[in-house]
């Protein structure tokens, strides 16, 4: 019997360590494909503010795609992609802190502002059609009123921007917290494994309920969790994740900004951008705010309609798209 019980221990103890390779070698491969991918499609622009990682896409007007919390470059090209669509020279910067672009000794969405128009000088462009999402959306602004000349048009995308109401904020459940634990430890197996065992709680963190992801069409679901997947590694984007949830967002003079602006947000975003969103277009001189009842932070279901909604709003505003396009978005 005692014989026995040494085998059965044997047994489990060696299924147990035959799992854990079997798990590490899953995180060793996906982590590694995941930080190839993140150093592979940007490159490096030297500017006046220092050196910029950019990724660039497409033919026609030229379209500063700024991303958010937990981007880079790559999420300012998926997100053209997939909420503008072709017809545009995409130009995808790394904001401070995010993949290959460093952290300067002032960070803020002023300072980044400045960058912003460095690099599109560096890049040789005039004027652009701007596109800010969350917390993307303050450097967006700042553009928008420090280098006018410079924004043919301003779209704001779920805006983690000033309100004098209600403040953009993390939604405050405990599996919220545990995600903005691991975020701040820049943990990227911990994140890895949360995306295999528990989906929803990351799913959560990024602002959208689970429940309306769980009653999406497959090519919704995909979506999101390609967007949680694209977080990694979470340690190239750390530094910039810890400047964004920082933020010192001060009452800015939108209603000097006079540059054609459209604002979406969704009333259920767990960020609670829609104050952001209707403060902002209740003050920039004639910006239209179009908000949907569903959809969280991502606007999960609502994709075909933000790219027909902003076609027609470029279009108002003489500045439609050449719809030539070798751009992975068009359609």
């Amino acid at each position: 019997m005692k014989n026995s019980l040494h085998i059965v221990g044997g047994v489990i103890g060696t299924a147990a360590a035959i799992g854990s390779a079997l798990i590490f070698l899953s995180y060793s491969h996906e982590i590694t494909r995941a930080r190839t991918a993140s150093s592979a499609g940007g490159r490096m622009v030297g500017t006046a503010a220092g050196p910029i990682e950019v990724a660039e896409a497409g033919i026609g007007m030229p379209l500063l795609s700024i991303h958010g919390s937990g981007g880079g470059y790559d999420q300012g090209l998926s997100n053209a992609a997939e909420l503008v669509g072709g017809g545009f020279r995409v130009i995808a910067p790394s904001r401070f802190g995010y993949l290959g672009t460093p952290v300067p000794t002032n960070t803020s969405p002023s300072a980044q502002a400045d960058a912003h128009a460095a690099l599109l000088t560096g890049l040789e462009v005039d004027k652009a059609v701007v596109v800010g999402i969350s917390a993307g959306a303050r450097s967006a602004i700042e553009l928008a009123l420090r280098h006018p000349e410079r924004v043919a048009a301003l779209i704001l995308i779920v805006p983690a921007t000033y309100s004098p109401a209600a403040p953009v904020a993390i939604e405050g459940s405990r599996a919220s917290q545990l995600a903005l634990w691991l975020v701040n430890a820049g943990a990227d197996f911990a994140w890895w494994a949360m995306e295999k065992i528990a989906p929803s709680v990351l799913i959560r963190f990024v602002g959208v309920p689970p429940e309306i992801v769980a009653a999406a069409p497959t090519e919704d679901r995909n979506r999101v969790m390609q967007i949680v997947r694209s977080v990694q590694p979470l340690s190239r984007r750390y530094p910039g994740i810890n400047i964004d949830s920082n933020p010192t967002l001060p009452r800015l003079p939108l209603q000097n900004i006079n540059a054609p602006t459209l604002i979406i947000s969704a009333q259920d975003d767990l960020f609670n951008t829609l104050p952001a969103a209707e403060f902002a277009a209740a003050t920039i001189p004639d910006a239209r705010l179009v908000v949907y009842d569903r959809g969280g932070h991502l606007l999960v279901g609502h994709d075909r309609e933000v790219r027909a909604l902003i076609g027609d709003f470029l279009t108002q505003a003489n500045l439609k798209s050449t719809r030539r396009s070798n751009f992975g978005g068009e359609k």
